[in-house]
């Protein structure tokens, strides 16, 4: 389905150097990183794919953390990533969340050597990738993607799976699976045709050819892209942790109703809209958030 790394990289015109990618670094000042530890007699897991961290306050991150490999998508690493965002969504002081790779590669494609070898019947009776979809079927908390270097293939549609995808201009997106005589099978069809509509999916798709970060957001596929890695980091936790100071009710019900414009048509997605907007008149923050405006100061939100 999707290219390995390295297929994934010579498609594109790129070859990727030896050893390992190493994520760069802020300066403590920059961008504190509170790393979650996790205890091997206690209830949280171990990763080993992953980076879990907690950068701003009601802001989690998780880091694709496969640097030899150019954080190529494998099971378990799909494995570890779905733990993490289910412990950051049943965490209370987690109001945001923010997926990230590395300055080199958000993901360079799902793994080859994993694919290679499925017959149809494998594929199919246990359900390749459909683990993939847990991002978009059980998180209610908002995601952000923040894309630096290479996404393609498996790491394109990954990106697509978040609520806005933030990039480096220089960022590498793509769907070059017909390269290996497949096509994108964990939404990419799907998602990137909503995003840029059908005439510019189909040349992406049919052709395999790239797209950078600068036309991802001139495409839509993109909210903001940034001219440099350093920039885009700080700008996409500026931007989670704005909305984790927002009340939890109010960002849900936001998220919801925007991901049903994706779903219903005009007529059935302006009434669900209004529905959802009546019934925040019954929350303590509705009542909160106008009274604080009408008195000139910060709402304090109590999240019912």
């Amino acid at each position: 389905m999707h290219p390995t790394a390295r297929l994934a990289v010579r498609s594109s015109g790129f070859r990727a150097a030896a050893g390992t990618a190493r994520l760069s670094r802020f300066q403590p000042s920059t961008l504190p990183r509170v790393v979650v530890r996790f205890s091997s007699s206690g209830s949280n897991p171990q990763y080993e794919f992953i980076q879990v961290t907690e950068p701003r306050p009601g802001v989690g991150q998780i880091t694709l953390n496969r640097p030899k490999a150019l954080n190529a998508l494998s099971t378990p690493l799909i494995t570890e990533l779905n733990t993490a965002l289910l412990t950051f969504q049943s965490t209370p002081s987690i109001r945001a969340i923010l997926l990230t790779g590395s300055q080199k590669a958000f993901a360079a494609g799902a793994d080859i050597k994993e694919m290679a070898p499925l017959t149809f019947s494998s594929a199919y009776l246990n359900s390749f990738i459909e683990s993939w979809s847990n991002l978009t079927t059980t998180l209610k908390k908002p995601l952000i993607a923040a894309v630096s270097g290479h996404a393609l293939g498996g790491g394109c549609e990954l990106a697509l799976m978040a609520d806005m995808i933030y990039c480096t201009k220089t960022a590498n997106f793509g769907q070059p699976e017909i390269k290996l005589g497949t096509i994108p099978g964990a939404g990419g069809s799907q998602r990137l045709t909503r995003a840029v509509g059908k005439a510019k999916a189909m040349e992406l798709i049919l052709t395999g050819k790239s797209f950078s970060g600068e036309e991802a957001e001139q495409w839509g596929v993109a909210a903001r892209a940034f001219g440099s890695y350093e920039e885009l980091m700080e700008e996409s936790l500026k931007t989670a942790e704005t909305i984790a100071g927002y009340s939890k009710v109010a960002v849900q019900a936001a998220k919801e109703v925007v991901n049903k414009s994706q779903e219903l048509g005009l007529r059935d997605g302006v009434e669900f809209e209004r529905r959802v907007f009546h019934a925040l008149f019954g929350s303590e923050d509705q009542k909160e958030g106008m009274g604080a405006f009408g008195e000139k100061r910060k709402a304090q939100w109590k999240d019912q």
